[in-house]
């Protein structure tokens, strides 16, 4: 596929930064420019070749210049960013955004691109990492990992073509979803998760031995919360655009937690038994790539 010749990068961090390394890597860009608040991490981000050019502004030129947006900024200044985006992008330009909410993007899209619309598609790269900023930024981050596609009402098949065709050049597997499906399932795999680590970790402190829990916690607790040190700041823009289904998921964890409850009080070998090993028996088979059967009701 031709090559894009100029990029601007709003937000350098792990998931715009690697996208840009690969596509530099692959002769598929030839101009990088990133704009993003914290000057410290721009200056990593010159110096590791993330990008070919810096600013802490979002200037026109950074705009009328490009042939394609990269919005890798969190999902709550979408608005502002796409307002001011909006008074100077040429009509080829491809706007497109890589956060983990997707209902909100295409809102953002529709109200402030007014006929820039089609132009724009709104997408979600399957991988991260609990690090963030320019020097998290990886080759080969995508390579056999899933992006998700979400076409709107509007949407210009050829800037989705582009969009996709870049994508599968750095290694990901690219999927469409519409916006709705694509929120109500990463909310149960992805932001609830979040959600529950952040969660077990303020109960964890706010126990009168926290530390002494804490001194000797091994693997276990390691692997279970790792999440819990992802970007705060991202996370509760993601929670707060997507807490329509989170409060759902919230609901239905307090009733397995109360099914576990119930089976612990009355001490219920055989009920307890098989719930434990059910869900084994569907982690197991995920890690197959196996489809996973039906639940057990609390």
């Amino acid at each position: 596929m031709p090559t894009i010749k100029r990029i601007t990068l709003i937000g350098v961090g792990l998931i715009g930064g690697s996208l840009v390394l690969d596509l530099k890597r692959h002769k598929l860009a030839q101009h990088i420019t990133g704009i993003d608040l914290d000057r410290d991490n721009l200056q990593r981000a010159l110096e590791r070749r993330v990008i070919d050019q810096a600013d802490t502004r979002l200037a026109p030129e950074h705009i009328n210049s490009a042939d394609l947006i990269v919005i890798a900024a969190p999902v709550a200044a979408l608005p502002d960013i796409c307002r001011q985006l909006a008074p100077h992008l040429r009509p080829h330009t491809i706007v497109s955004d890589v956060g983990s909410t997707k209902l909100s993007a295409i809102t953002a899209f529709r109200q402030h691109l007014g006929t820039h619309f089609p132009r724009c598609v709104a997408t979600h790269p399957i991988a991260g990492s609990d690090r963030s900023g320019a020097l998290a930024a990886r080759f080969n981050l995508y390579r056999g990992k899933k992006l998700i596609i979400c076409p709107h009402e509007a949407q210009d098949t050829e800037a989705v073509s582009v969009t996709e065709h870049l994508w599968q050049a750095i290694g990901a597997h690219t999927f469409r979803l519409s916006a709705e499906e694509h929120d109500a399932v990463f909310a149960a795999v992805s932001h609830f998760p979040h959600l529950l680590a952040f969660a077990y970790m303020q109960q964890l402190l706010s126990a009168e031995n926290a530390n002494r829990c804490l001194n000797f916690a091994g693997s276990g607790f390691r692997d279970f919360t790792r999440i819990a040190a992802s970007n705060a700041h991202v996370w509760k823009d993601i929670f707060l655009d997507n807490r329509r289904s989170l409060c759902a998921l919230i609901e239905q964890q307090e009733q397995q937690l109360a099914y576990l409850k119930g089976c612990l009080k009355n001490q219920d070998t055989d009920r307890l038994l098989t719930y434990l090993q059910h869900a084994q028996q569907a982690r197991e088979k995920w890690e197959e790539n196996h489809y996973l059967p039906g639940i057990i009701e609390p």
